[in-house]
């Protein structure tokens, strides 16, 4: 949070906001989609491998009325994806509740390490090693993406898929910068284990944000 006390952080109405930008969702279940992103600034997780590093300090980034936001979004994009940074470690309600009322569809990316908002319309749980998610990201995900850096992760995959339902979707994503190194044991894993598909970043071999 940013050291400074501001009711508006506390409430929702003002989030420190690293970016918003339109472009298609390019990984997971939904690539392809054109969505609106909505960047927020703060995270305490800290993956070494992280392509937005200058995201993790909330005091980098402008404090922003979500109104504001809202009004960025063209009417014609229905899909909004809440990422960061960990978006979680603020109180989304009153953005989420905003969106809905513009009959939004609301993704959240999230490493699952702090308060779980209502009313998300798709789940995106990424989890990390050295801090897990809160137990009841595990329950609510509908999507289940673990970044690949090695090949001890792809047992971190396996015990992470069985605390979610049945339901959810599982994807390997190759960390980017080494994406060739990896690939190779990454299909071999998905072909002994059928449940997972592959999940590439989509938007960066294209040239899109």
């Amino acid at each position: 949070m940013h050291k400074f006390f501001d009711m508006s952080i506390e409430s929702g109405k003002k989030l420190p906001v690293m970016e918003t930008f339109l472009s298609i969702q390019g990984e997971g279940f939904h690539t392809g989609t054109p969505s609106f992103f909505i960047r927020i600034g703060g995270c305490d997780v800290g993956c070494h491998w992280c392509d937005v590093k200058e995201s993790w300090d909330p005091e980098k980034h402008p404090l922003v009325d979500v109104e504001s936001i809202i009004e960025q979004i063209p009417d014609t994009v229905e899909t909004v994806v809440l990422t960061g940074g960990e978006p979680t470690s603020y109180n989304l309600t009153y953005l989420v509740d905003l969106l809905h009322r513009q009959g939004k569809k609301i993704h959240l990316e999230t490493s699952g390490t702090g308060t779980l908002p209502e009313k998300i319309d798709w789940l995106c749980l990424s989890p990390k090693k050295f801090e897990l998610p809160k137990p009841g990201f595990y329950n609510r995900a509908d999507e289940l993406k673990i970044i690949v850096y090695n090949k001890s992760d792809l047992q971190f995959a396996l015990e992470q898929a069985g605390k979610v339902p049945g339901k959810t979707r599982l994807f390997l994503q190759p960390e980017w910068s080494r994406r060739r190194e990896v690939l190779d044991f990454i299909l071999e894993f998905l072909i002994r284990n059928p449940a997972w598909k592959l999940s590439v970043q989509t938007h960066k071999y294209i040239g899109l944000p």
